[in-house]
């Protein structure tokens, strides 16, 4: 993965990709990030995990579950939008997935529901959360 990133003030960043820990699909995504995010600017925590309850609440959150979500600071962000987001703050050419937000929401949205509800099956199930490595564990949020 190359140099370690800065590790500076990692709790008090703001950015947070929530991740379904036993989804296949959500941690290839999660290493999608890591290796793109070469400013360590997001931390990651499983939806299963306490720092999820506590950052976001339980408000919907069964919903929330079935969905990435990506908490910038100030409000939690879900589904297509927490992905177009969370993309778009990696930089580089990942601007130019944000033409994709011209897309009526729920249209995108009905694309991301679909690919949830067969994301296990397509791309598995895992028995527990996601380990980080010990490279990686600075970046991961209980």
């Amino acid at each position: 993965m190359g140099t370690r990133p800065p590790t500076a003030n990692l709790e008090s960043r703001d950015a947070i990709v929530f991740f379904d820990g036993v989804c296949g699909l959500c941690n290839r995504f999660v290493d999608f990030m890591l290796a793109r995010d070469h400013e360590a600017h997001f931390l990651f925590a499983p939806l299963q995990g306490e720092t999820f309850a506590a950052r976001v609440g339980a408000t919907r959150h069964e919903e929330r579950l079935r969905s990435i979500v990506f908490w910038d600071g100030q409000q939690a962000h879900v589904k297509s939008e927490a992905v177009l987001r969370v993309i778009a703050r990696l930089g580089g050419g990942w601007f130019l997935a944000r033409p994709l937000r011209l897309v009526p929401l729920a249209l995108r949205d009905s694309v991301y529901d679909c690919v949830a509800k067969n994301r296990y099956r397509w791309f598995g199930k895992r028995e527990t959360c996601r380990l980080p490595s010990a490279a990686e564990k600075e970046r991961f949020l209980p």
